[in-house]
């Protein structure tokens, strides 16, 4: 077959052409240290780096969100610390105020110092996260959650929690509602509470009382625990409402006896008057501002006896129920803060792993690439020196 000079010239010149394209290819690879610079150099293996690096991009921005839920998480934490210690300063405080020895001036001086307590409480309480975001106000972050008003400290803040992605498959509550902090704390047992009436006269001091048996209570229902002279015996008397109790419940009394109904029991120390009563009510939510506010308005009435040792009682009572739903909160708070750090060391290892495998489809192998260097570089020369002697070839060098 006749080759001509111009198939000739044209085939050299491509082939050489191939042989510095990939002599570039490979000075590119070593200079970037990547081995795939455009997906065609590997479509399969460009693919995958691509996957693997969304990936590691996610898994980089759940490792951010981490990061804030841990600081959020860190400040509740750290703040609610310091209302419990602010409410066992109080639950001492009112302990205190109970010294029979003390006069009313005595109280007064306590009164006031809780009535400070109460104000740095509220400040515990609206507290933010650095940025301008309130801890404890749910979704309405920019909203100061607590407010003094003329019926006491309100919430305005909503029942929201703020949830944040912090892995591909877990969501975590970053903060807590100030409605389930502050606001939604049980009064009495939890069930019922037992309570004086404020026109009391005599020397009985109710308890707070226990549940005996959970299926026989009437849901709703109230009790008033009433007394009169019966032969110059004092008797005791109980009553429901709306719902009657299906038997009298009634007797002569003594006192610290249990006295017993609709599954609940309870007892009443000392001696009460004639015309005193107490009263049996479903539990409500009460907040643990309204419960330092009744304790300061009880230190700060001159009384003595049994009314002032059932307000201090029932305030004992209720601020024992605020710290325990603290300590409830701060023990989600710690749950939550302890998966967060099991969440990042997994995270950390992951994001590990994606990089490797980024490495392995992606970076330079340099010293097989130095040696395909070497190798392409003597082709390379080789074929220009063939190119040189066999373009150079004539009939007329023999003539």
């Amino acid at each position: 077959m006749r080759i001509s000079s111009n198939t000739l010239f044209d085939s050299n010149v491509t082939l050489l052409g191939q042989q510095q394209t990939r002599l570039l290819q490979t000075q590119q690879q070593i200079a970037s240290g990547r081995r795939i610079l455009a997906a065609s150099d590997d479509p399969v293996a460009a693919a995958r780096a691509l996957e693997i690096g969304q990936s590691d991009t996610m898994n980089t921005q759940y490792a951010v969100n981490r990061t804030a839920a841990r600081h959020k998480l860190s400040l509740a934490e750290s703040n609610l610390q310091s209302v419990t210690s602010l409410l066992q300063d109080v639950r001492t405080a009112v302990v205190g105020a109970g010294n029979g020895t003390f006069n009313n001036n005595d109280r007064q001086t306590i009164a006031a110092d809780l009535s400070g307590r109460l104000q740095e409480l509220t400040g515990l309480a609206n507290s933010t996260d650095g940025a301008g975001n309130y801890l404890f106000a749910g979704f309405q972050s920019k909203t100061q959650p607590f407010v003094n008003t003329a019926a006491g400290v309100g919430y305005f803040g909503d029942d929201g929690q703020q949830n944040m992605q912090v892995s591909a498959t877990r969501q975590i509550a970053s903060g807590d509602s100030g409605s389930d902090v502050f606001m939604r704390v049980k009064n009495g047992n939890g069930t019922f509470v037992a309570q004086a009436a404020a026109t009391n006269a005599g020397t009985g001091v109710i308890s707070q009382g226990s549940v005996t048996n959970p299926a026989a209570l009437v849901a709703g229902n109230s009790y008033s625990i009433s007394f009169g002279l019966v032969a110059g015996v004092m008797n005791y008397t109980v009553t429901g409402a709306p719902v009657a109790l299906a038997a009298p419940v009634t007797g002569v009394y003594v006192s610290g006896q249990t006295i017993g109904f609709d599954g609940m029991q309870l007892d009443i120390q000392g001696m009460p008057a004639v015309t005193d009563t107490f009263t049996v009510t479903p539990s409500a939510n009460e907040s643990v501002f309204k419960t330092i506010s009744d304790l300061i308005s009880a230190l700060d009435t001159p009384t003595v006896g049994a009314n002032l040792t059932n307000s201090l009682n029932n305030g004992l009572n209720q601020l024992d129920n605020a710290l325990n739903n603290i300590l409830t909160v701060r023990s989600s708070l710690g749950l939550r803060l302890n998966e967060i750090d099991a969440l990042q060391s997994a995270g950390e290892d992951l994001g590990l792993q994606f990089k490797q495998n980024l490495s392995e489809l992606q970076d330079v192998d340099y010293n097989k690439a130095i040696s395909d260097l070497t190798q392409q570089q003597m082709s390379l020369q080789a074929a220009q020196q063939t190119f040189a002697k066999v373009a150079g070839l004539s009939l007329f060098d023999y003539l």
